[in-house]
């Protein structure tokens, strides 16, 4: 059961109060969704982004993972709607490949942050200064507002740990936000979720910030890609 109590999961208490009454009481999770743009998962003719297109309908499996993408369709259908007509209509790929685009929305579906942020904010996390981010701009953070629309990393915060990171799609509005016709991984920044002030103890302590495994300096685009989970 998600702690409700925890910012990241504190938005999706509403929605998420029946359908947990509904899976207590021996519901699979496409019926305790209580939607019927939700159906069981099985073999599908088509992919499964063109399957949502065509039939409105979201193969939906007895797991976490599946339970969480419902629980984010509950609650933005638009913006995943969006998601969704984007990926359906974003340019042919070669065999075996997503493409740019796709590449972006398959990120911002699974560990997506949507972030209103003032300019200070926006500027600090697009050069990844972690310092000017969480410490020399901390009194910022009081005006900026988020949401973990990510399904994958709202399933992985069910036991968070530091290195768990965010990309972040910065928007002007929660309610109605606005996915950019053109879109690249790079449009969308790491954020270490558990360094957001006030979210989590532990970050109280400057030195929490010190953890350079996570909290790691931009990397030259020249330069080869590091092991290990980190922003």
């Amino acid at each position: 059961m998600p702690d409700w109590a925890q910012p990241w999961f504190a938005p999706y208490r509403d929605v998420a109060a029946p359908v947990f009454e509904r899976l207590a009481g021996g519901a699979p999770v496409h019926e305790a969704l209580g939607h019927q743009r939700f159906e069981p998962a099985g073999s599908l003719a088509l992919g499964y982004e063109q399957h949502v297109a065509a039939t409105g309908r979201v193969p939906t499996r007895d797991n976490a993972h599946d339970l969480f993408n419902g629980l984010v369709w509950l609650r933005n259908p638009a913006f995943k709607t969006a998601l969704n007509r984007a990926h359906v209509a974003a340019p042919p790929a070669p065999p075996g490949q997503r493409g740019p685009l796709r590449d972006a929305l398959t990120l911002l579906d699974e560990s997506g942050l949507l972030l209103v942020a003032p300019p200070g904010l926006r500027q600090a996390l697009g050069e990844r200064d972690w310092v000017a981010l969480f410490l020399t701009h901390r009194e910022l953070w009081r005006g900026a507002r988020m949401l973990v629309v990510g399904h994958a990393l709202l399933e992985k915060l069910l036991a968070p740990r530091k290195p768990l990171c965010a990309r972040v799609l910065l928007v002007d509005d929660l309610r109605e936000p606005r996915l950019p016709a053109a879109l690249v991984p790079a449009d969308l920044p790491p954020l270490p979720v558990l360094g957001i002030p006030g979210w989590w103890a532990p970050n109280a302590s400057r030195e929490f910030y010190a953890d350079d495994r996570v909290f790691r300096k931009p990397r030259l685009a020249s330069a080869p890609a590091l092991g290990g989970v980190a922003c």
